[in-house]
């Protein structure tokens, strides 16, 4: 039988693979994220996420320097350690440790986009993500209007230590236009939001829980995180916060909901980051460590699959990894 299309010829030799490549992974893609802590000359390795650190305010600086060497362009900054309260004041402090690195990275490392998560729950004595009401049922209701308020405090703060982008990861309604407001009112137009515009309450932020000590005292995060089963949902919330003035869109996790990721940028073509979670990593590495899959194939092929979906920009715990392999790639060629 005579075939004239034969589309193996361009899989067979690998310079041609590759020069007909679809979806290309970059460097200029990657967001490293990290965990800050008080104190000093702290690297306190975090079991569930192998290979990461809780770093202080001048060590998170040196590796903010060597990640910025390895050619990623940005990191996001979470806090943990903190002293707790109700309201979880220590977000918002000139004081505290993610402000202190902010800082510290800005001197060491100025070129280095950096973002920070602006959150309450690894601040607050409950672990919920803004002002407690009354529990119903057992069930932990936030008062959305009266966290507002507090979130603008952690941005302002944040900016004002050095911030780029501010990232509200709360799921409050309005936070990015209170933020927003909140920004412009002190001058700060310059600084960007990259909401967290669709987050959903899933199953796959086990380790970083554990890493920013931020799991709930009791109940969960259902009544302000998204539904696993809802896409429609999703363009809704990522429209309110386009027309509050987010600069970057976030949908997280990355993995399962690539539909999604590939929705919004089909419907609504804002710049998009994807956040390839901590139960993403800590599975791949559990499953290395015990010799059933190749890491290192794993994680290019989950991360090609974000980029393919629509992402622009990969929030994720390989990014130093996948730097490597690229740099090691282009020696090679």
């Amino acid at each position: 039988m005579r075939m004239n299309a034969r589309p193996r010829r361009l899989r067979e030799r690998g310079g041609l693979r590759a020069l007909v490549r679809e979806t290309r992974l970059d460097r200029d893609q990657l967001v490293m994220p990290l965990v800050v802590r008080p104190g000093r000359r702290v690297r306190a390795p975090i079991g569930a996420l192998p290979g990461h650190m809780q770093w202080s305010p001048d060590t998170l600086a040196e590796e903010a320097r060597a990640v910025g060497a390895m050619g990623i362009p940005a990191v996001l900054l979470f806090g943990t350690g903190e002293r707790k309260d109700a309201r979880g004041s220590r977000a918002w402090a000139a004081s505290g440790a993610v402000q202190q690195a902010l800082r510290a990275v800005k001197r060491a490392a100025p070129e280095l986009v950096v973002m920070t998560d602006v959150c309450l729950c690894a601040y607050t004595s409950h672990g919920h993500c803004g002002v407690l009401g009354a529990r119903r049922a057992g069930v932990a209701r936030i008062e959305n209007d009266a966290t507002l308020e507090l979130l603008a405090r952690v941005a302002r703060s944040h900016a004002a230590a050095g911030a780029d982008l501010v990232a509200p990861s709360g799921m409050m309604d309005g936070a990015v236009g209170e933020i927003r407001a909140a920004l412009d009112g002190a001058g700060r137009q310059d600084v960007g939001i990259m909401s967290y515009a669709v987050k959903y309450d899933s199953a796959f932020y086990g380790p970083f829980r554990e890493a920013v000590d931020s799991a709930p005292a009791f109940g969960d995060r259902r009544t302000y995180q998204m539904d696993h089963g809802n896409s429609d949902e999703a363009l809704r919330e990522a429209r309110l916060d386009l027309h509050e003035g987010a600069d970057i869109l976030m949908v997280k996790p990355a993995l399962a909901y690539l539909d999604v990721v590939r929705r919004l940028k089909t419907e609504l073509g804002a710049p998009l980051a994807a956040y390839s979670v901590s139960g993403e990593y800590a599975m791949v590495k559990a499953a290395a460590a015990r010799g059933w899959l190749d890491e290192r194939a794993a994680r290019e092929e989950m991360l090609t699959a974000i980029v393919r979906a629509g992402a622009d920009l990969v929030i994720t715990y390989w990014a130093k990894d996948l730097a490597r392999d690229l740099a090691a790639r282009s020696r090679i060629r």
